[in-house]
């Protein structure tokens, strides 16, 4: 009885923990660039129990045993990296990648980077009064510049930005007849996915003690033709509500067994508590 109300608890927690999850994706159905977490469970521990030479038997030629589970836990949280359907926008600063790949951005003055799927940008002004392209907190996105340097891309006064599909940048003058090359926006691809975190603001990144290039690396979307850039597009969150409130459901029914079972449990418990010799 006390191993079976064991049982019940520790798989009631994981599914706990499943339905948070699910309950995120669903919240972030309509969030651009979103991308749907997925779970993993194992078992927590089976043993072998025998019984003892006492009970063995000349006809038996195996001691008796039987396996003993302890219920189920969450083990991984990973991202599903599976493409969100792509739909137009009027801003000229949206940007889509069509493929397996994720901006960069920079999180804080010291370099810190993060990654996103999601390619609503807008300028703003960076502390000198330049131009620069952003996410909607204010995290400038990195662009592999004409100098050979990674930076930030900052755009001229009087200029709009164009984004080519292999990823390279151009300031276009007002009258259309003058172009400056602003570099080649930085896209990097996750080798494995399941390492990164997620955090605020729709950014991934990459724990601290991990070696980031054995985590992300660099593809240029020119090269590689599964990767494309669309200006004026945005990609949208590829949970499906469908599957979600499918998977809920069931998540549910599970944790109402478990927790049937803790009842049972707990009332057996009280029932042999309760007997008197």
């Amino acid at each position: 009885m006390n191993s079976s109300m064991i049982n019940a608890m520790v798989s009631m927690n994981g599914m706990q923990q499943k339905l948070d999850l699910l309950a995120d994706n669903i919240a972030n159905v309509n969030t651009v660039g979103y991308k749907r977490k997925e779970a993993s469970f194992e078992d927590l521990l089976t043993n072998m129990k025998q019984q003892g030479d006492a009970f063995r038997q000349p006809v038996r030629l195996t001691p008796l045993g039987f396996n003993q589970g302890w219920g189920s836990r969450l083990t991984m949280v990973q991202p599903d990296m599976a493409q969100g359907p792509i739909q137009p926008s009027d801003n000229p600063y949206d940007i889509a990648i069509q493929g397996d790949a994720l901006f960069e951005v920079q999180t804080s003055p010291d370099g810190n980077r993060a990654y996103t799927r999601s390619g609503s940008f807008q300028m703003t002004l960076d502390a000198n009064g330049i131009a620069q392209l952003t996410t909607p907190d204010g995290y400038p996105v990195i662009a592999q510049l004409p100098d050979g340097q990674e930076g930030p891309i900052r755009l001229p006064d009087g200029y709009t930005l164009r984004v080519q599909n292999n990823g390279e940048l151009e300031g276009v003058s007002r009258d259309g007849f003058t172009t400056v090359q602003l570099g080649r926006m930085k896209l990097v691809q996750a080798m494995k996915p399941g390492v990164l975190t997620p955090v605020a603001d729709n950014l991934f990144v990459v724990a601290e003690g991990l070696d980031r290039e054995a985590v992300v690396r660099t593809v240029v979307p020119g090269e590689n033709q599964e990767i494309n850039l669309m200006q004026g597009y945005l990609e949208q969150s590829n949970v499906n509500l469908t599957n979600e409130m499918t998977e809920l459901m069931i998540v549910q029914r599970a944790y109402q067994m478990s927790a049937r079972a803790l009842t049972s449990s707990d009332t057996m418990m009280g029932l042999a508590n309760s007997l008197r010799g």
